[in-house]
Formats: C-alpha cells, sequence, structure tokens
C-alpha cells in the first residue's frame, strides 16, 4: 500500500520533500500505521512550510525487501523504517545517529535499545517501537488443574504434566517453526543463563549452557509430549498464538498483541516473567524495529529535524498506544508506567529494563537468524541431538562473521 502524503499543495523549487518507507503495524486497512504516519507528517508539514513527506507503508512480509531493492536501484528512500539496519551501516549508506539528531533526542534512547543500534560502537540504527515477552498462561485451565502461575523450570514442567492429565491440546506451546524460531530459542536461552554472544559480543551458539537449555527442553517437554501434537519445529509463532486464543494452550512465551486476542475470544490469561532454570529468568527478549536514515539524497539537516519531532514524547506515546508496543525513549517510558491507562502494558515494561535483544549490529546476523529458524526444531525432535545442532550453528555463526 502506498500513500503519498503532502501537506504543501504542489511545492516549489525550495522545497524538500522527504520520502519514507514504513512499516505496516495494523492487521486491516482500519488500523493500519498509513493513519498514524498520515496524521504525523501532516502535524509536521503544518509548520514547516518547505517540507512535504511522502510515505510509503509496505506489510513486514514485503517492507524489507521493497527498500534493499530500492537501495539496490541507486532510489534508496530518505527514511526507512525497517527490521534491520547492520549491512546497510556496513555498506556506508546510513546517517550516523549523531549527524542528525539533536543531543536531548539521541540521549533520551532507551539505553539497551540505543546500544543495540550501534556498529563498532557508532549508533546507525534508531529503534523504533520494542517489546518484550513474558510467559502467558490459561487461568481457566490453570485453575482447573489446581495450579499457580510456575517460577522455574521445573515449574514449568510439572504444569505442562498436569494439564496434559486435564487434556490440554498444547500444555506448552513451543513455536520452533521458520516463523520467529530465533525469538522462542532466544528466550529459552536467556533462561538458562546463555544467549547468542557473550558480554563482548562473540557468538557462543554452543556453550555449556544453551547445550544444557535445548538438553532439557528435549528431554523434559519435548519427549513427554507436553508441548503439543505439532512438532515444535513445525509450529508457528502465529499457529501458537491463535491455539492460545482458542483456549487450546496451557502456557507460552507472548509478547502484548496477544493479550487482544485472548481477549477478543474471552480466554482469561495471566502474565508473568519468564521461568529460568532455579527460578524467574535474569532476563528476557526485547525486540525493537529501526528507523534508519540514508545518505543518498542529502537533506540531512531536514531529515534529523523531522525525526526529532517523530521522537518526540506525544507521537512515540501514540503510536506506542495504538499497537500495544512500547516506547523506545526513556521519558515516554516513565509516562507510560505511570499512566493507569498504559496499566496492561506494565509487565512488559517492567521487563523492558533488563531485556536483552538479538546482536542486530553484526551483519552476519541475518545468515544466523535463518539458519536458527531452519535447523533448531530439529535439535529437539525426537533422535535429534541438540549438542551438534548448536554446534553447527556456531559453525554457520562463525564463518558468516568472518565473511563479513
Amino acid at each position: 500500500m502506498a500513500v503519498v502524503l503532502g501537506g504543501c499543495g504542489s511545492g516549489g523549487s525550495d522545497e524538500v520533500t522527504l520520502r519514507l518507507v514504513a512499516a505496516d503495524y495494523g492487521d486491516s486497512e482500519s488500523t493500519s500505521s498509513q493513519r498514524y504516519w498520515d496524521e504525523l507528517a501532516e502535524a509536521y508539514e503544518s509548520s514547516h512550510s518547505d517540507v512535504n513527506v511522502e510515505v510509503t507503508v509496505y506489510s513486514w512480509n514485503d517492507v524489507d525487501r521493497k527498500v534493499r531493492e530500492m537501495v539496490d536501484a541507486g532510489k534508496a528512500p530518505d527514511l526507512a523504517q525497517i527490521g534491520a539496519y547492520a549491512d546497510y551501516a556496513d555498506e556506508g549508506l546510513l546517517y550516523r545517529a549523531d549527524d542528525l539528531l539533536s543531543i536531548p533526542t539521541q540521549a533520551n534512547f532507551v539505553s539497551q535499545l540505543a546500544a543495540a543500534g550501534q556498529v563498532k560502537g557508532v549508533q546507525y540504527g534508531l529503534p523504533f517501537a520494542a517489546s518484550t515477552r513474558v510467559l502467558f498462561y490459561n487461568k481457566t485451565l490453570f485453575a482447573k488443574a489446581g495450579l499457580s502461575a510456575p517460577k522455574s523450570w521445573d515449574d514449568l514442567a510439572e504444569a505442562a504434566e498436569a494439564l496434559k492429565e486435564q487434556g490440554v491440546t498444547y500444555p506448552y506451546a513451543l513455536p520452533l517453526g521458520p516463523e520467529e524460531a530465533q525469538a522462542e530459542t532466544m528466550q529459552w536461552l536467556l533462561s538458562g543463563g546463555g544467549g547468542y554472544t557473550d558480554t563482548v559480543g562473540t557468538y557462543t551458539i554452543d556453550s555449556a549452557q544453551n547445550v544444557t537449555t535445548f538438553t532439557w527442553l528435549k528431554d523434559e517437554l519435548v519427549g513427554k509430549d507436553l508441548t503439543g501434537p505439532v512438532a515444535p519445529g513445525k509450529l508457528n509463532r502465529a499457529d501458537a498464538f491463535a491455539a492460545f486464543a482458542k483456549g487450546e494452550v496451557g502456557m507460552l512465551n507472548g509478547h502484548p498483541s496477544l493479550m487482544a486476542m485472548a481477549e477478543k475470544n474471552g480466554v482469561k490469561y495471566g502474565m508473568v516473567p519468564t521461568p529460568g532454570v532455579d527460578g524467574e529468568s535474569r532476563s528476557t527478549l526485547g525486540v525493537t524495529d529501526w528507523m534508519t536514515a540514508f545518505k543518498k539524497n542529502g537533506h540531512q539537516e531536514e531529515v534529523g529535524d523531522f525525526l526529532d519531532f517523530v521522537y518526540d514524547d506525544d507521537n512515540v506515546l501514540d503510536f506506542s498506544r495504538r499497537y500495544d508496543l512500547l516506547p523506545v525513549t526513556a521519558s515516554a517510558s516513565e509516562t507510560m508506567a505511570a499512566a493507569e491507562e498504559d496499566e496492561h502494558l506494565k509487565p512488559f515494561l517492567d521487563e523492558l529494563l533488563t531485556s536483552e535483544l538479538y546482536p542486530v549490529g553484526e551483519t552476519s546476523w541475518a545468515t544466523v537468524s535463518a539458519e536458527i529458524k531452519k535447523n533448531i526444531g530439529k535439535a529437539v525432535a525426537s533422535g535429534g541431538d541438540p549438542e551438534s545442532v548448536l554446534r553447527l550453528l556456531e559453525t554457520t555463526a562463525n564463518q558468516a562473521e568472518s565473511a563479513g
């Protein structure tokens, strides 16, 4: 869906046109992100008569590919709100954040989100909309089985056993299918004290902690038929969420959009921090999308001024509330934490400050993520060997890193 927003008529020779490509967070025409950008561009243009803002909105299925096609054709937009930035930064195509933003704007990003936008210590990716993950559980199913919310892996396994005895289709939904396996995988790795990388950014996919985590998953959940009738490697996140919204799932890791899906169908749910090996997980998965600014067309001053407007608290909060997402700025996060209308997002907001993000600053991450989506389900499949699968992924990651 392409939408051109022109608030200043036909334009004169002194006018600048900024072209922005954005992702659609809505699920229908009435909730499309086009409405948000339409209003935002109109508001900006009303006080900047020398700037036009043209916005093209694509679905998440298409937006990254469309931007890559534009860049390869020598027609990069001024701004792109997309899922990754590191490749463009590595190619020298992006403005640095400090080339564009005012000091207060750049300093206001939530610290770990800003850090995730850096390549070799320089910020190129500007966080835009964030979320975290918590454990959702079906309160009705838990009450019927006489269960309380789990805090540890052992609690989770015991609850899954009890739910299975009650005939629950998916005692624990484990989506390791190709749609978003990298998210569920990282959530579990963090809960076991591991992760994709160490503190200096070196891949550690086959670490002892990670092998222990996936061995436990294979033996204690998947091997005991506690993850449902669909093999984890074939279960996608969207299908797991849909099953939860039908009341067929006892527990799963979820982000804020699952709340509305469950409420729409009258499913009563609870949310708790992700269970870890010895209690609550030390960290949860944080996810953010990225605003990028391409140097191709110039317009550095106008791009920077427009971005300062985009990251004004009122605009950040407006977008976050429309789509049940978390603000990427510290001041807007503080406002949300204190606002009664945002109470439903507080469990996710509480997790944001201790969340960990994918290693998106590595140009190798796209390759590594694709391989995880393709292969991680084999680690918990019958006859599978978690250590061998993780070792293969580690080898792939190191090769991709060397190639980069």
